[in-house]
């Protein structure tokens, strides 16, 4: 490897198709929808094994060693451990509430959601922790000794001091947490270094934080005019009408292109100076997508979800236009439109979508492959078995808040 200046190839590169990872992915689909779900812990450990297996560093592949017992297994956990006090506390609360006793009732409920935001902070720590735990290279993996009930505490604090702040210092609150969660993890013998600044993202966020406040004062602005340009005061009249409609699609644009082209360039930026700032012994890290790569690459993975959504819709459009007047007929009724054929178009149109949301994980970790860079030298002869704690189970916690991803 080479300085950053070298011309040297890229020491992280990838290997897999997109067709031999559906070959993957329609199976697992198909028995996870057979399973009721329950096959998604070990489909979820087929797709690591697959993508970890075709990614190499310096011509070695990496080996994804995890279970779909351990992701089941911390599935369950999750569910006895916080999905049903959750639910007898709702009971507890409904009653308090019947009973005249709202104070209390309100306590109980910030006491869950500050229970709820720590456990995601911890979730994202845990998952990290696991998912390094379980990659190896050259024999060798990752890990940590810490177990993230600390991080969980800065997770809420931080975020906590963001909202204060009218979230104007998210930028240092998401970097900070960065920061702390690579800090405490390592790989093999070297520990993770991670001084990424966050006053480097601030232009980006700025943007991001003003377009909804110029959107919302453009549209107020074509609304009064459409109001004060009509005859009489009428909002009604032709240049009134124009001056609404074009309030409307500016609000539209904002909504739906604007804000999300906003966050994806503080997103972009974001990545850039995190991995940048990322150090393991002496390897240094590097991210190379830009803003223009992003955009590709999400405006792709919508094209993908539109098609699936397409297939999806499809049984249900057949099945309306086999006998349009009987379904128009069931629906003013009020009678139920449930039927053999109906339930089947239903599940049908899950494989579409689901395929769909399995390719867009394999481009989602092709994408961050293929833009890794790494400079510095590697020595073997330092490089040994990581000390580290290995839970025995997975990421229950992550999958219960929907932060998880590969």
């Amino acid at each position: 490897m080479t300085g950053h200046e070298g011309k040297a190839p890229s020491a992280v590169t990838f290997h897999g198709s997109w067709t031999d990872f559906a070959k993957i992915a329609l199976p697992n689909v198909l028995l996870t929808l057979v399973t009721l779900g329950v096959y998604r812990f070990w489909a979820t450990t087929r797709e690591r094994q697959y993508l970890w297996a075709q990614t190499r560093f310096i011509d070695e592949p990496l080996e994804w060693t995890g279970r779909g017992m351990e992701l089941f297994i911390g599935f369950i956990m999750v569910f006895f451990l916080l999905g049903l006090p959750l639910i007898v506390m709702q009971l507890v609360i409904n009653g308090l509430v019947f009973q005249g006793q709202p104070i209390i009732a309100g306590v109980i409920i910030f006491a869950m959601f500050l229970a709820i935001f720590y456990l995601t902070g911890l979730a994202y720590f845990r998952a990290l922790r696991y998912r390094l735990s379980r990659t190896y290279w050259r024999g060798i993996r990752g890990g940590s000794d810490d177990q993230g009930f600390t991080y969980g505490w800065s997770y809420i604090w931080k975020n906590v001091v963001a909202a204060i702040s009218l979230y104007l210092l998210y930028p240092w609150a998401s970097m900070s947490l960065w920061n702390e969660r690579w800090s405490k993890m390592s790989f093999g013998p070297y520990q993770f270094e991670s001084n990424a600044d966050w006053k480097a993202l601030m232009k980006r966020y700025l943007l991001f934080y003003l377009v909804p406040f110029l959107i919302f004062v453009g549209a107020v602005a074509l609304g009064i005019a459409a109001a004060s340009s009509g005859e009489g005061g009428d909002p009604f009249s032709t240049a009134g009408g124009v001056a609404g409609a074009v309030a409307i699609f500016i609000g539209i644009l904002g909504l739906y292109i604007v804000m999300p082209l906003a966050a994806l360039l503080y997103y972009s930026k974001f990545m850039r100076v995190a991995i940048g700032a990322l150090r393991l012994g002496d390897l240094e890290f590097d991210f190379t997508a830009r803003s223009p790569d992003w955009i590709l690459f999400w405006l792709a993975n919508l094209a993908i979800l539109m098609i699936a959504y397409g297939f999806a819709f499809a049984p249900f459009s057949l099945l309306i236009a086999t006998d349009p007047t009987q379904f128009v007929q069931q629906m003013e009724a009020g009678e139920s439109i449930l039927s053999v054929g109906l339930v089947i178009g239903v599940l049908i149109a899950i494989i579409p979508i689901a395929f769909a949301t399995s390719i867009i994980r394999y481009r989602s970790w092709k994408f961050f492959v293929v833009h890794t860079e790494a400079f510095g030298e590697v020595n073997l002869d330092r490089m040994t078995q990581s000390t580290t704690d290995s839970s025995s189970h997975g990421e229950g916690l992550l999958d219960a808040f929907d932060v998880g991803a590969i």
